[in-house]
């Protein structure tokens, strides 16, 4: 028996003319918002406020950066925003050494890794064991 292979899976169907469904909820829900700004708010406030809107709208429906849509990035964005950072300071080491490398004043960088002991690294697997057994029971019920 034979059975047709579905071909490009990673394109959306148009739904809506030319638009998907996703854009086409976009520019709806900008215009909407637009349209609100105007008859909620004087003109002058309405075309400051309702522009912008409808500019992000219109650039959720069709911007596409490094070939995903601008939701994508938006939401990376406000995720880096959010979250917490880690921010790791690398001290460079110089060296001297005995050779004539020494007197040119190159420096040759020494990457520092931090040394856990074996009881520190165990209490470590420990506090996460245990501040992680109510999380994994809130995900099995």
């Amino acid at each position: 028996m034979r059975f047709a292979v579905p071909q490009f899976i990673d394109v959306e169907d148009k739904i809506f003319g030319p638009l998907t469904f996703r854009q086409f909820i976009y520019l709806a829900g900008g215009g909407g918002l637009a349209f609100l700004c105007y008859k909620v708010m004087p003109l002058f406030f309405a075309i400051i406020v309702g522009l912008p809107v409808a500019g992000f709208a219109f650039a959720l429906a069709f911007v596409k950066i490094n070939e995903k849509p601008l939701i994508n990035t938006v939401e990376a964005a406000f995720n880096y925003g959010v979250r917490d950072k880690l921010y790791v300071w690398k001290q460079e080491h110089t060296k001297k050494k005995a050779t004539g490398e020494a007197a040119q004043g190159t420096t040759v960088p020494v990457s520092a890794i931090p040394r856990i002991s074996e009881s520190k690294l165990h209490d470590i697997a420990w506090g996460l064991d245990v501040l992680d057994a109510p999380r994994r029971t809130q995900l099995t019920n």
